[in-house]
């Protein structure tokens, strides 16, 4: 009976201590396994979003494989990214929102918003009765509102600053902008609206005085105003030169750049697609075209008659010329500013500009050597140049010796530049409204 009762006590003593062990092995072991087996789980659940991710991005770069930038840029990526967020930290610092409402009341508007600040618009209609968008710069807060519906007094005005961008170039538009000046001023008066600048399509003679007694300098409550032309009132404390941009009015698009755009022969040394006029610049370059057949050699296709707007089959017509030449024609018109020049940069394609004076009071060689063109110059255009379209024979012939690789480099450089030119212009333009405003504020 002691026997039994001892065993008994023996193999629950065993059972105990075996339970133990058991307790003790998932106590300290377990945790680690669970622990393991966890991370792999995760590991496991992780890898699919991984490889979900390294998909998009190897679909993305085989589906932007072509870009031209990617060589060039690896040594510039990391400078111009930390230049940029040192830019946006030095404006956003320990500073509140500005907001700023742009009125596009002139088809430049649009090259302002669409192409300058990559801006979007809703609805995309382009013949909508009211189109608006809103973008961000820095620390400034810009809304955008154009179209036939956007009329004085139409629409409520809930902001302090605004940029009211307006046509001067003839008589007809200039009574309509001053319309839309008078009711500015009277929003100033009442104080409803604090702060006003005008983008002005000025007059290609740049015979802009109708807008002087609006200038805040001159009594008025303008403060600053950009202008398009080399106008000699360009100072760049309170007026300011602004590009001519592309012919938006005629619907020229926002062009990325394709691969066949950087690497693909073009057949074409140069185009030229514009009116004639007689006795004009114009016709001597017609002219010159013609001798020994180097019209031959370019895309030339003329009118006699200016037309306000384009089919779109003649539109279509354009920008293949300009993709599929290397050099785009610039000859002067009224002014020796023009949306070819802007346009032709859009497809990489050289402009060969006319560089004179045109009649009129714009610009001042005797004060300013880069006149005409000054804001262009000032940017380091990668333009070609020329004061008589005689000089064009040498200069096509000179465009027969360019290799193909050299020529894939040069459409690059351009591309680079013009969207560093709108780069900067919108960082410009953006710093200039709040120095200007912001100090009016505080004053």
């Amino acid at each position: 009976m002691r026997l039994t009762r001892k065993r008994l006590c023996s193999f629950l003593i065993a059972l105990y201590c075996l339970f133990s062990l058991y307790a003790a092995y998932h106590v300290f072991f377990g945790r680690r396994r669970r622990a393991s087996a966890a991370s792999l789980r995760s590991l496991r659940k992780g890898a699919a979003p991984v490889r979900e991710r390294r998909g998009r991005e190897q679909s993305t770069l085989g589906s932007e494989e072509w870009n031209p930038w990617e060589g060039d840029e690896k040594n510039e990526q990391q400078h111009r990214f930390k230049t940029s967020f040192q830019i946006l930290n030095k404006s956003t610092k320990g500073k509140a929102d500005f907001r700023v409402q742009i009125w596009g009341k002139a088809a430049i508007g649009l090259y302002l918003w669409e192409h300058i600040f990559a801006g979007l618009l809703e609805p995309t209609d382009v013949t909508a009765q009211w189109r608006e968008g809103n973008s961000i710069v820095g620390r400034t807060h810009y809304s955008f509102i154009t179209g036939p519906a956007v009329v004085p007094g139409y629409f409520s005005v809930d902001v302090n600053n605004v940029v009211l961008v307006l046509n001067g170039r003839e008589k007809g538009k200039v009574f309509y902008a001053t319309q839309w000046l008078l009711y500015a001023q009277n929003l100033v008066q009442t104080q409803k609206l604090q702060h006003l600048a005008v983008v002005l399509l000025g007059n290609e003679h740049c015979n802009n005085e109708w807008i002087n007694q609006f200038l805040k300098r001159n009594g008025g409550f303008v403060e600053l105003l950009f202008v398009i032309y080399d106008s000699p009132w360009i100072n760049d404390m309170d007026v300011f030169q602004w590009p001519l941009g592309v012919a938006t009015y005629r619907n020229f698009p926002v062009v990325e750049a394709s691969w066949s755009m950087l690497y693909n022969e073009r057949p074409y040394l140069c185009n030229f697609l514009g009116t004639v006029y007689e006795n004009s610049s114009r016709q001597a370059l017609m002219n010159i075209l013609k001798q020994d057949g180097i019209d031959k050699l370019c895309w030339v296709s003329v009118r006699e008659q200016w037309q306000p707007q384009e089919t779109n089959e003649s539109l279509k017509n354009y920008q293949e010329a300009l993709l599929q030449s290397d050099l785009t024609l610039c000859p002067v018109g009224v002014n020796t500013e023009c949306y070819r020049m802007y346009e032709a940069c859009s497809y990489g394609s050289i402009p060969v500009v006319e560089d004179i004076m045109t009649a009129g009071s714009c610009g001042n060689t005797s004060v300013s050597h880069n006149a005409p063109l000054q804001l262009l110059k000032s940017m380091d255009a990668p333009f070609i140049f020329i004061k008589n379209w005689k000089e064009l024979p040498a200069v096509l012939e000179k465009e027969k010796t360019i290799t193909l690789q050299e020529k894939i480099q040069r459409r690059k450089m351009l591309l680079h530049w013009y969207q560093r030119f709108k780069t900067e212009l919108k960082m410009r333009f953006t710093n200039i409204l709040e120095s200007s405003f912001l100090m009016n504020n505080k004053g």
